[in-house]
């Protein structure tokens, strides 16, 4: 049997099986026999039963029902809004923070190991955490990336909190769906409206504000091994570095860890961190 140019073939037919799913005959190859398919209406009565053989009990209606169409696979997500305080529970002992939902801004110098500290906070915790650091988010920009080693001018200030705002709004999706998130920056004390201003307009106040400050020797030592963009020069670390002791005296935690490795630091930060929620920090 031959078929008109470009029309499918029908799937090999065997005997004690019924034609392939999802396939159709009279989608495929419309004539005047399958004219009633297509109205739907005029429903074909069954062959009659053989001599000698009883006829067949009736389908049941809901046999013949259609199947449910498949679903689309999009789950609707709570708009992000302002991140409130995390509320502290009414107990003499200080909260666990490794069981609740929080948002963390984890401030510090180039080298004070922002990133390395956030990332194992973030992978050891009891409830969903996202890491998000703003030297990512800004790096996002390939072609036409304004590098503030480079010069601190108008496009890098602007992609600069760009990507602050970028931050903001991730963590705010984030945390209204449930999931903690802690985010690392270079938040200088002297400029407090780009600074945590700038934090608190985007995530709400309930953000929770930890200072990561080592010593200069440590700091310079930790700049050394890195490499591309996110080395700078020992002058230029020196000076952040000056510029970040500001934040002794503002009310904010502080985290010398100089002598202190990964996993020990995110220990003392979960301990900030719960005395941060019984007695939220004012900044």
């Amino acid at each position: 049997m031959q078929h008109a140019v470009g029309s499918p073939l029908p799937p090999p037919h065997q005997p004690g099986h019924g034609p392939a799913t999802g396939w159709s005959p009279a989608a495929h190859h419309p004539g005047p026999q399958n004219a009633g398919a297509h109205q739907g209406s005029v429903p074909v009565p069954p062959p009659p039963p053989a001599p000698g053989h009883p006829a067949p009990p009736p389908r049941p209606a809901s046999s013949c029902a259609p199947s449910a169409p498949e679903t689309t696979g999009h789950v609707p997500l709570p708009p992000g809004g302002p991140v409130a305080m995390p509320m502290a529970p009414p107990a003499a002992t200080l909260p666990d923070p490794a069981g609740t939902t929080l948002a963390v801004l984890l401030i510090g110098p180039a080298g004070a190991g922002k990133t390395s500290v956030a990332k194992y906070w973030a992978d050891h915790r009891r409830v969903p955490t996202a890491h998000i650091s703003l030297d990512d988010v800004r790096e996002w920009v390939r072609s036409g990336f304004a590098d503030p080693q480079s010069g601190w001018n108008d496009n890098s200030e602007a992609q600069y909190r760009l990507a602050r705002r970028t931050c903001g709004f991730a963590a705010r999706n984030f945390l209204a769906n449930g999931i903690s998130c802690i985010l690392d920056d270079a938040v200088f004390p002297d400029r407090p409206v780009v600074g945590l201003g700038g934090w608190k307009r985007h995530v709400g106040p309930g953000l929770l504000p930890v200072v990561l400050l080592p010593g200069l020797e440590i700091v310079l030592e930790r700049n050394a091994e890195r490499s591309g963009n996110r080395r700078l020069s020992d002058d230029e670390v020196a000076r952040i570095h000056g510029r970040m002791a500001g934040w002794y005296g503002s009310g904010l935690p502080i985290i010398d860890n100089s002598q202190l490795d990964i996993p020990q630091t995110a220990q003392v930060l979960n301990d900030v961190l719960s005395r941060s929620i019984a007695s939220p920090p004012q900044w």
